[in-house]
């Protein structure tokens, strides 16, 4: 994944990957039919991964009980995808090869709009059924949450020195969504 990250899918060759690993280049043939069979394993994995340590629409273990912990957790998910060098990887190599590769650039859109979209309206769902967020279209309201994060996410892989800058700027999206969508229970 490193070396994939770094030069791209047609950047790297097999026995530059066999050698990364200490083998010969046919001997990767032994564990791998081809380079594609190998991208696949490997973005399985981080996307397995993914699953495990960010969560999905359809396996969530816990749901916030207020706004408040929708934004915590929400923050929590954010450090480890900005951070994670794993997700770190993979989210560059899929930004360099959606042009250049069709199953790549559709799994570009799936976790760069989808994925989090879809959990996060799951998780307004619930708070809205608990009453616990204003009754408006989770649909909206997912869009509303992820999008501007999203956004920033992009800036910083782009440009790492403004992570301040664009943090402060996602904590106030989350703090102004807070306010506007929150039920306040004083």
């Amino acid at each position: 994944m490193t070396l994939f990250s770094e030069k791209g899918y047609d950047g790297v060759g097999v026995d530059e990957i066999a050698a990364k690993l200490g083998m010969k280049g046919p001997a990767l043939y032994y564990y791998f039919k081809s380079k594609d069979a190998l991208l696949v394993e490997l973005i399985d994995s981080v996307r397995s991964y993914y699953r495990t340590h960010f969560g999905s629409a359809t396996d969530l273990e816990k749901y916030p009980e207020s706004v408040e912990d929708f934004v915590e957790m929400s923050k929590k998910r954010l450090e480890f995808t900005i951070h994670d060098p794993n997700i770190r990887k993979l989210r560059k190599l899929l930004m360099m090869e959606q042009f250049r590769n069709d199953k790549l650039r559709m799994l570009t859109t799936q976790y760069h709009i989808f994925v989090v979209e879809d959990l996060n309206r799951e998780i307004i769902k619930h708070l809205i059924k608990n009453g616990k967020m204003k009754d408006y279209d989770p649909d909206v309201l997912a869009f509303e949450f992820s999008a501007p994060v999203s956004m920033m996410i992009h800036w910083i892989d782009r440009e790492p020195d403004k992570e301040p800058v664009a943090m402060e700027r996602i904590h106030r999206h989350m703090e102004h969504f807070v306010e506007m969508y929150g039920i306040d229970e004083r």
